[in-house]
């Protein structure tokens, strides 16, 4: 176990302590210091002070995440250094963080919630809130029952009748109410996208779509490559609703471009279920731009990430360029050696690869002949789009 404690001068904002655990033999593929890294990103994106790291290898997986004297040990730790949230790398099932919260009596929360929250303060269109709202939703469920089970255990009777059981039943089906009601609005945005891509593939429009690591650069290319205004900022998740231009290509070929999301490490599978609706976009591309931040030390394992979220949405086929991005972090101008595909991971999913700096505009006149020159290639067999309706999850 390892803890290391900083306090900041600047304005106050909510004490967070951040924990994790790595288990013995256990193969990952981040080290614990870089999850935390990332997890400090995130929750200083949500609000968050991080005022301490608090680390645990186990020989084994624990029933409560951390063993029973590390939990001493960290309620110590929250006592001392005023910890008002204790957030988690992994998710924690309803019975951990009950479990969790009971002991430390101090707001427990894990990576998934975390991730929502940013996600909800990132939402801007409707589609975005919607999603956001989706996946909280099905995230809170199993939670908001936990929190009742201790009426449950008592085995009814005495005790057990009256307001709080019943308040645990009125809970689930608010929520489960509004699950659906979600479920039938996000299913109108994706019918509304359907009859778009419909438009688009009846004028015999190409289409191309950004994918990444969040904060990879994808809407300061996709601004180069389109002209367009859409934010760009260093920070995790500063795209969340798709967006589509016009794509100009030297042959003037008919092309649009969209900005997804960005993937990120650990993502929960609740937020990939509820971006269904914006992610489709992607079964419809006839060519995907992987773009990956060359600058950062974990290009590789960033881009091991994206390709496994793409191989599980079934898009592992789609054709793909990579684009090794920030060129401008690592270089004075942009004469540059060929593109270090090993370095970035590169993939047999990635046809071609190229360096550019979406910053500096280094590397985009280039992008858009490789993009030109890939559109103009004869579809494989089995990489077209998909057929309407089919998305392959």
């Amino acid at each position: 176990m390892t803890s290391a404690r900083t306090h900041s001068t600047g304005p106050r904002r909510e004490r967070a302590l951040l924990v994790a655990v790595s288990v013995r033999g256990q193969k990952e593929l981040w080290s614990l210091d870089d999850s935390l890294n990332e997890l400090a990103e995130l929750a200083g994106a949500g609000g968050a002070e991080v005022v301490g790291r608090f680390t645990q290898v186990l020989p084994r997986p624990s029933p409560t995440y951390l063993g029973k004297g590390k939990i001493d040990e960290l309620l110590q730790v929250v006592q001392e250094d005023g910890i008002e949230t204790v957030i988690f790398d992994d998710e924690l099932d309803p019975g951990q963080q009950r479990t969790l919260e009971e002991k430390l009596a101090v707001k427990v929360i894990d990576r998934t919630a975390l991730i929502l929250d940013v996600f909800a303060r990132r939402a801007r269109t409707r589609e975005g809130h919607l999603q956001v709202e989706a996946a909280q939703a099905k995230y809170l469920l199993p939670r908001l029952a936990g929190q009742w089970s201790h009426l449950e255990r008592l085995g009814g009777g005495i005790g057990t009748r009256g307001p709080g059981e019943s308040q645990l039943e009125t809970d689930r089906r608010i929520v489960r109410a509004r699950m659906a009601r979600l479920k039938l609005e996000i299913e109108q945005v994706r019918s509304a996208r359907a009859q778009q891509r419909g438009q688009r593939a009846r004028g015999a429009t190409k289409v191309v779509s950004l994918v990444g690591y969040t904060n990879a650069g994808k809407s300061a290319l996709f601004n180069r490559l389109t002209s367009s205004g859409v934010l760009s900022k260093d920070q995790l998740f500063s795209t969340l609703d798709t967006t589509t231009r016009r794509l100009f290509l030297p042959s003037t070929q008919p092309a649009t471009l969209s900005d997804t999301v960005g993937f990120v490490h650990k993502l929960p599978p609740v937020l990939v279920e509820a971006f269904q609706a914006t992610l489709e976009e992607l079964h419809e591309a006839d060519l995907m731009l992987h773009v990956v931040d060359m600058s950062s030390q974990h290009a590789a394992e960033q881009a091991q990430i994206v390709d496994e979220v793409l191989t599980g949405l079934g898009l592992g086929d789609k054709p793909r360029v990579l684009v090794l991005n920030k060129l401008d972090l690592i270089s004075q101008g942009p004469g540059k050696p060929e593109p270090d595909t090993a370095r970035a991971g590169m993939t047999s999913g990635a046809r071609r690869a190229v360096m550019t700096s979406a910053l500096k505009g280094w590397g985009v006149d280039e992008l858009r002949l490789i993009i030109d020159e890939e559109l103009s290639l004869p579809v494989a067999v089995g990489a077209g789009r998909a057929p309407p309706h089919g998305n392959g999850h």
